[in-house]
C-alpha cells in the first residue's frame, strides 16, 4: 500500500511537452537549491571512452540546453569527434533528477559573442588566459598569462577568443526521476515520436 507521505510522480502529473515539464521542475528547484543550473555533462571520445564534469546551463528552450566552454578543451575535442552527449540535473532537496540525451551543436558566433560580452571582466580574461585541459608547468605560468591579458585589456577591448564559445544540446530523450523512500522511485522517459513525445514509465 502506498505511503501517503512519500512524494509521488504519476503519469497524470506530467506535461506532454518535456520542456514545459522541465521548466516547472526548474522553477521548483530554483526556490530550494543555490545553483539549480549546475549540471553534469557527459561526453565520449571517438572510441567511446566517457568523461563527465559539472558545467552551468546558460539557458534552455524548445531548441535545447545551452552551455559555454573552450572548443579546445577535452569536452570540446570530444564533442567535435562525437557530437552526442548527456546531461544530468540533481536537485537533492526535492529528491529529483532530470536526465537529457541528444546531439550537440555549436552556437552561431553572434550568439557566443553576445553572451561573452555579458561576462564579468575576470571571466573574460580567464577565457583568454586559460588553455583549458592543457598541461601547466605550475600556477605561475597561468598567472603570467593572466597578467599578459590584463595588460592587453588596458590598451584595447577584449572580444571573445576564437577558441571559446557556446554549445547547444538538442534533446531526443528525457528522463524525469522522483525519489521514493521505498527506493521504488518513479521514473518517466520521453522519447521523440515525429512531432510529439512518447512518455513511458521505467522500472526503478
Amino acid at each position: 500500500m502506498e505511503n501517503e507521505q512519500e512524494p509521488a510522480l504519476r503519469r497524470a502529473d506530467l506535461d506532454a511537452d518535456p520542456v514545459r515539464q522541465f521548466a516547472r521542475w526548474f522553477d521548483d528547484a530554483a526556490a530550494a537549491v543555490p545553483v539549480p543550473e549546475a549540471m553534469a555533462l557527459a561526453t565520449a571520445d571517438a572510441d567511446g571512452a566517457p568523461s563527465v564534469r559539472m558545467v552551468l546551463m546558460k539557458g534552455f528552450d524548445a531548441r535545447g540546453f545551452v552551455f559555454h566552454s573552450h572548443y579546445t578543451s577535452r569536452k570540446g575535442r570530444e564533442l567535435a569527434a562525437n557530437p552526442r552527449a548527456a546531461l544530468l540535473f540533481h536537485w537533492s532537496p526535492a529528491g529529483r533528477q532530470v536526465r537529457v540525451e541528444g546531439s550537440v551543436e555549436r552556437l552561431p558566433a553572434q550568439e557566443s559573442d553576445a553572451y561573452f560580452a555579458t561576462r564579468p571582466l575576470g571571466a573574460r580574461i580567464g577565457a583568454h588566459a586559460s588553455r583549458q585541459s592543457e598541461l601547466l608547468s605550475g600556477r605561475e605560468e597561468l598567472e603570467l598569462r593572466v597578467a599578459e591579458v590584463e595588460r592587453d585589456v588596458a590598451r584595447s577591448d577584449l572580444p571573445r577568443p576564437d577558441w571559446w564559445g557556446g554549445f547547444r544540446l538538442v534533446p531526443d530523450a528525457w528522463e524525469f526521476w522522483q525519489h521514493r523512500d521505498s527506493r521504488l522511485h518513479d521514473r518517466f522517459r520521453y522519447t521523440r515520436r515525429g512531432s510529439a513525445w512518447l512518455i513511458e514509465r521505467l522500472s526503478p
